[in-house]
């Protein structure tokens, strides 16, 4: 009878066992925090950084999805994604957000420059404005070719319907080209490695300018491109949903050194790029750690 008792006992434990580990698994299971951002190699940057942050001081999940920069405002502004990394303001992006309801969570960097650009031998031949391309020994020598990043990008747009027609470079024969960030940067380096004529889109942060001798080209007539700031939005009410996240995005802040070393760190490691990010993390915590809220 006690050996059936014990038979018993034991039986009703096992069967407990699935639904203890069950319900542990449901009470441990973490938040997941959703990040677009564009496949440009600051914002790339910076958001897998971020990432490993919010997975390893804060315990969430974290998903990542790049973007081209429309969609991704779109998708923030639908409740589709939580953050959007790298909106340029006022200039650049306001296309991409006027007549939504995308929260500005944080800027997180000041005083974004763009512009065409060009290598310094360029620049030391006398191209040296907007206005230089035009001339018709120029327009010879870059092939008609203006090399230029993804279609749906906000700096593409605004060459094409505003710097393109206000310097007359459509009717000098100029043509702005699509590519991507890491094609221009392939298509900088060997035109600079072979010193030929090359334009192509520039922006600071980015760590082309600590790889290659470029120039901005200086906008001598219409202001095409005004200084911007880098700002992350949310999602509509992502305040309430995730404040500690929106408190730590609004001690995000980069320079030009501390974005520049996380952007060469990755770019030279043999590690995946979230890896890469946090290797640098624990190598610079005197960068950061004073971003995490109280």
């Amino acid at each position: 009878m006690k050996i059936m008792m014990k038979t018993v006992a034991l039986v009703l434990i096992m069967s407990l066992v699935p639904a203890m580990l069950f319900a542990g698994g449901a009470a441990e299971q973490k938040e997941t925090v959703r990040l677009v951002y564009v496949n440009w190699e600051e914002g790339v940057a910076w958001t897998h950084f971020l990432a490993t942050v919010l997975e390893d001081e804060f315990g969430y999940n974290v998903e990542l999805t790049a973007a081209d920069v429309g969609p991704a405002i779109s998708s923030v502004a639908a409740g589709d994604q939580d953050f959007f990394m790298e909106a340029w303001l006022p200039g650049l992006h306001t296309v991409y957000t006027e007549g939504t309801d995308v929260v500005e969570v944080s800027t997180i960097y000041e005083d974004g420059v763009t512009g065409l650009i060009v290598p310094q031998y360029m620049y030391d031949d006398g191209v040296t404005s907007l206005s230089d391309l035009a001339r018709p020994e120029v327009v010879e020598r870059l092939g008609g070719r203006i090399t230029g990043i993804d279609a749906g990008a906000g700096m593409m747009i605004k060459t094409e319907e505003e710097l393109i027609p206000a310097y007359g470079l459509d009717e000098a024969g100029l043509e702005l080209l699509p590519s991507s960030g890491p094609a221009m940067m392939a298509a900088l380096e060997g035109a600079i490695a072979n010193e030929e004529y090359i334009v192509g889109m520039g922006w600071q942060p980015h760590s082309m300018f600590g790889r290659f001798p470029l120039v901005i080209l200086e906008q001598d007539e219409e202001i095409v491109f005004p200084i911007d700031n880098i700002y992350i939005l949310g999602r509509p009410d992502i305040m309430n949903d995730f404040p500690d996240v929106a408190a730590f995005f609004d001690n995000v802040f980069w320079t030009n050194d501390t974005i520049g070393s996380l952007m060469l760190h990755i770019a030279d490691s043999n590690l995946d790029t979230l890896e890469a990010a946090r290797e640098w993390g624990q190598q610079n915590r005197d960068i950061w750690v004073g971003w995490l809220p109280n």
